[in-house]
């Protein structure tokens, strides 16, 4: 992920955070805006294979007023630790990186979430919206613990250590596993702290049985989060094919991925009921993580059948492969949406 500064500072009174997907060359510079990450083969891409589309892919963030495409000027980055970050004094994204190959994942991920809890504190934007967690190899076994094991273990103790709950109310989040890197872990924040959200169908992941690892995933299954004008933003976090805490349809990636857009869809619900507004399949942005690139044309085809396959949801989906936090899962699915517009001040 790279960050680019804001060409400007709006009033809270007329700023909305915006999102905008799109595709480029590989050439194709940083847009600007609050920040972009790219997704592909172009300079500082993420380390993860797109599988689709063909062209790299933008993911921008901007406010009400700028462009994705606007010039950003000068350059107002900052870093704070291992963390780069723009920020407009309304919202915060930034990225972490830690090399963890000398130090272990587990220290890395208690220095990555140390450094961007001292961050968070000493600004208005308190509150992280959303987190991206990408490490290299996430399933193996190191001293005769899971990878994806010690990154819980470093990620809570950091949490425990900045005082902030690592249970209910924690973010929104994924975690994937990318071909090779540091540890990254990405994150949006704004001033006001989001509404978490449980999916009724699992357990949350922070109160998983003590055989998932000595430290549970500190992550919530979604987030409600304000966004200005009177809008507000739904974060999904990475969603599988779990129901209770098990992992279901081992070795199918067709039921597997069924069973993740079940679980979305039932996020949707709960979103709906909680905001008073509808978040509607075909108006999300998703993203899908892949373990095994062979399995793209039968994901593809689920998840276009519950999206629609001319949607702008299928049009606009990325597909990428990645190994998911859990070996025998298949698939990971992500996704946001906003409120419509007709919910407006």
């Amino acid at each position: 992920m790279s960050v680019t500064a804001p060409p400007r500072v709006l009033a809270a009174s007329t700023e909305v955070l915006r999102f905008h997907r799109q595709l480029v060359s590989p050439e194709h510079p940083l847009p600007a805006g609050l920040g972009a990450r790219r997704v592909g083969r172009g300079a500082g891409a993420l380390p993860a294979r797109l599988l689709e589309p063909e062209r790299d892919v933008i993911d921008a963030w901007t406010f009400t007023g700028q462009s994705a495409g606007q010039s950003a000027g000068e350059s107002a980055e900052h870093r704070h630790g291992c963390i780069r970050y723009t920020t407009d004094g309304h919202w915060l994204l930034g990225v972490a990186e830690v090399d963890d190959s000398a130090i272990g994942l587990q220290a890395a991920a208690e220095r990555a979430y140390r450094d961007l809890f001292e961050l968070l504190a000493t600004g208005p934007c308190a509150h992280p919206f959303r987190l991206w967690n990408y490490m290299s190899r996430i399933n193996d076994e190191v001293g005769g613990t899971e990878r994806y094991r010690q990154f819980n273990a470093g990620r809570q103790q950091a949490f425990a250590e900045a005082g902030r709950s690592a249970f209910e109310g924690a973010p929104a989040a994924c975690a994937l596993g990318l071909r090779e890197g540091p540890l990254q872990v990405g994150v949006l924040a704004g001033r006001v702290a989001p509404l978490a959200l449980e999916n009724p169908r699992q357990v949350s992941a922070y109160r998983y049985p003590a055989e998932y690892g000595a430290r549970s995933p500190s992550f919530s299954r979604a987030a409600l989060a304000a966004i200005g004008g009177a809008r507000k933003v739904l974060f999904v976090s990475g969603t599988a094919s779990i129901v209770g805490h098990t992992t279901v349809h081992v070795g199918d990636v067709r039921r597997q991925t069924e069973e993740s857009l079940l679980n979305i869809a039932t996020l949707r619900t709960v979103a709906a009921e909680r905001s008073g507004a509808g978040f509607a399949a075909d108006a999300l942005t998703y993203t899908l993580y892949i373990r095994h690139a062979s399995d793209l044309p039968l994901v593809r085809e689920v998840f276009e059948r519950e999206v629609g396959a001319g949607s702008l949801a299928a049009r606009e989906a990325i597909y990428l492969q990645a190994d998911i936090c859990r070996a025998d899962l298949l698939v990971e699915i992500e996704a946001h949406g906003f409120t419509p517009p007709s919910t407006d001040a």
